[in-house]
Order: C-alpha cells, then structure tokens, then sequence
C-alpha cells in the first residue's frame, strides 16, 4: 500500500476532472479523495497498491478529454489506511 499527494496545475477545473479521477480511483480500488483548490489547482490523495496508484497518478498528468495539464506535483506520503474514495 501506498499513498501519493497530487496537485494539478493548468485548466483543470469545469472539466470533469474530480469525476473522472472518482470513477478511474473507484475502478482501480484506491481509497482517498479529489478536491478542486481555490487558486484553480485539483489536488487529490491515492492509497492503494502501486500499480493502481502509479496509475492514477498518470491519468492525472494527461487529465480528462478538454483539461489542459500544465504540471503536476507528486509527493509520497505515509498511507492513512483511508477507505473509500470522495470528491471534496
């Protein structure tokens, strides 16, 4: 289990973008959960095996269809043992 802290930079709000992660982590059986940020970031939080959450985090450097990805921070933290996965 592992647990990685996201935060994505560009036009990444008024896309579908904390539906489509809810729906893509819910697939992959990840716990955590996605927020839109007031300075127009999405952060999000992944804990699941690696594979799952390494994927995830990649869905997030290319974002949904119309998203338009500029950056994105990735940094590893300790897993709370979260359980399900909810948009903020």
């Amino acid at each position: 289990m592992i647990r990685r802290r996201v935060v994505v930079h560009g036009r990444v709000q008024g896309v579908f973008f904390r539906d489509t992660t809810r729906r893509r982590a819910l697939a992959r059986g990840a716990a955590g959960w996605v927020r839109n940020n007031r300075d127009g970031t999405v952060e999000a939080v992944f804990e699941a095996d690696a594979e799952a959450v390494e994927a995830l985090v990649a869905f997030c450097m290319e974002g949904p269809r119309g998203a338009g990805v500029e950056r994105v921070d990735v940094l590893e933290e300790e897993p709370e043992g979260l359980s399900g996965f909810d948009v903020r």
